[in-house]
């Protein structure tokens, strides 16, 4: 065998296992999460209804609905990535008592839904858009959108394309899906070189497989859009997950900003409660 065709066959295995790789890593990246906890607004004190509905594209959503009186104001809440609706009831129950519904559903590839591939928010618009539909069945006639990291990312990337969204409120969204695969990297004890190097790559191929270039639908791309909409964005100064902050806050038209020292990923609910609690229901009273 000669030199050239030596150097051929080796470049043709580096190539066929970048390509395996960065597929491979987008498939963990986009897998489904199953449930890992259960809970129930029943266990805060609030009388809800199971509803299934379907998101904007057909896949079917499970989530839960709370009626306070009779409101005509709805929050939809939108949780994180790899969790469900369950831990998120303690939110349901102080927007309950400030006088709200509340809608909250599992994301598709998530908890009780349908689907097995998730996006960050490019699919997940469509989830967002069968719950506003489902709120206003409902009644509704005001709606807000809480969404908690990659719920906030899924909340700023549906509010532009909408006019049924009144208020939105987004805790902890990541400002790039690359830079926050990096923690996520971690979390999963990959090689934080390897994933930086594979990360782009990993959303190459995801985006290959959804069909769509999902770095466009990047929440600093579209928190500009969401103006004159009310938006809110939430963000702890010690959180890995936004190390890039700053420039959302930058294309944040006319946003309230609450920024926290020392604090992580969606954690000053958790560290703040009263204060948390309070300039929420205040920024939503005030854009009703």
């Amino acid at each position: 065998m000669d030199t050239f065709v030596l150097i051929l066959i080796i470049l043709i295995i580096i190539i066929v296992t970048v390509l395996l790789v960065g597929f491979l890593l987008s498939l963990t990246l986009t897998q489904r999460s199953y449930l890992r906890e259960t809970s129930s607004p029943a266990e805060v004190g609030l009388d809800f209804t199971k509803i299934s509905f379907p998101a904007k594209d057909g896949v079917q959503l499970k989530g839960w609905y709370i009626p306070a009186g009779n409101s005509n104001h709805t929050v939809i809440q939108l949780h994180g990535h790899a969790g469900s609706m369950d831990p998120d009831v303690h939110y349901a129950l102080d927007f309950h008592m400030a006088g709200f519904n509340v809608l909250m559903f599992d994301f598709r590839a998530h908890g009780r839904s349908e689907g097995n591939v998730c996006t960050f928010g490019y699919l997940e618009r469509n989830d967002v858009l069968g719950a506003i539909e489902c709120a206003k069945s409902q009644g509704a006639k005001w709606i807000a959108l809480v969404g908690f990291s990659m719920g906030g990312m899924a909340a700023i990337l549906t509010a532009p394309v909408t006019k049924d969204v009144n208020a939105v409120i987004s805790d902890g969204a990541p400002v790039r899906i690359k830079t926050a695969m990096r923690v996520w990297a971690r979390e999963h004890n990959l090689p934080i070189w390897l994933f930086t190097l594979f990360a782009k790559l990993a959303l190459i191929m995801a985006s290959l497989r959804v069909g769509a270039d999902l770095f466009k639908y990047e929440p600093v791309r579209w928190v500009h859009r969401i103006a004159p909409t009310p938006l809110m964005l939430i963000h702890g100064e010690a959180d890995e997950f936004c190390p890039d902050f700053d420039e959302m806050e930058a294309q944040a038209v006319g946003a309230e900003i609450w920024r926290e020292p020392g604090i992580g990923h969606v954690q000053i609910s958790q560290q703040l409660p009263d204060k948390y609690k309070q300039r929420l229901i205040a920024f939503l009273n005030k854009n009703k």
